[in-house]
This record gives structure tokens, C-alpha cells and sequence, in this order.
């Protein structure tokens, strides 16, 4: 089976529940073409990086979903290019490494500190600390020798 990701831009201008019912739509449109829907994202509403429609900001989703052909892949465009609600869009066929960086992402594994990397990062800042306080208690003695200087010119 080969697995894809579909990502797409809702018009911002909507309601929240027509949004949704847009996202709903697609979902529904790959279930009954019998593909297996692997995941689905809503990303929420983001800054478009050059404006779509007037628009400056879209709703993103991404589908992830598996199917044995790649026939419905022009059929679900053809969808995408008739549907007003939908800005752009984006298809893309995940090879196996694509496949597990998203399900990797989905665990956890990547985006996030694990808690133990917090740890060793309060360690390495402890010394840095002391450091700092050593540099607060010299520059207050550095301070009024500055300002007499200053002063006999």
C-alpha cells in the first residue's frame, strides 16, 4: 500500500463549523474511495507567506491516508480544484522514511525536549549562574572607580 499526505488551506473567512465540515468532506471523500485514513491534523490558522484570494491567513489541514492505487489521488485534486473553500493545496507520496518521521512525530519523539535533555540543560546553566553572580558582585566595584575617574578629568 502506498501512503501519501494531503495537505490543504480552508478559506479563513468561514465559520468554524463550515471549516470543519470542509475537512470532514475530504475525510469522507477518501474513506469511501476505500483508502485508510492514517491520520488527520488540523494545524489551525496560520500567516500565508504571500496572499492567496485577499487573504493573508488559511486554516491548514493535513490527511494521511493509505491506498493500494494512485488512481484516486487525480479524482481527490479534481475535488480540491472545483471546491471554492479551499485555497491551495498539496499532495505528496511518502517514501519510508517520510512515513516514519510522521509517525514518529505523532509518539512524541520529535518537535519536543524530552524531559531528561531539560535536566542536563539545568545543569549546564547552574555553573553559568554562579559565574554571572561572581560578574554582579566585581561590577559594582568596577562602577564607583569608573565614576571618580570620571570625575578628576
Amino acid at each position: 500500500m502506498n501512503q501519501y499526505e494531503v495537505t490543504f488551506i480552508v478559506d479563513p473567512v468561514l465559520s468554524g463549523d463550515e471549516i470543519n465540515a470542509t475537512a470532514q468532506t475530504y475525510v469522507d471523500h477518501l474513506q469511501s474511495e476505500g483508502c485508510k485514513i492514517v491520520h488527520v491534523d488540523e494545524m489551525g490558522l496560520k500567516q500565508l507567506a504571500y496572499p492567496l484570494k485577499k487573504r493573508t491567513t488559511g486554516v491548514y489541514y493535513c490527511i494521511e491516508f493509505s491506498t493500494d492505487g494512485g488512481s484516486i489521488i487525480s479524482k481527490l485534486e479534481l475535488a480540491f480544484r472545483r471546491d471554492e473553500r479551499i485555497m491551495r493545496f498539496l499532495t505528496v507520496k511518502l517514501d519510508k522514511y517520510g512515513v516514519k518521521y510522521n509517525d514518529d512525530k505523532r509518539k512524541g519523539l520529535i518537535g519536543r525536549k524530552r524531559q531528561d535533555s531539560g535536566k542536563e540543560e539545568k545543569r549546564k546553566q547552574e555553573p553559568a549562574k554562579e559565574v554571572k553572580k561572581k560578574v554582579a558582585a566585581a561590577a559594582p566595584a568596577a562602577t564607583p572607580a569608573a565614576a571618580s575617574t570620571s570625575e578628576e578629568e
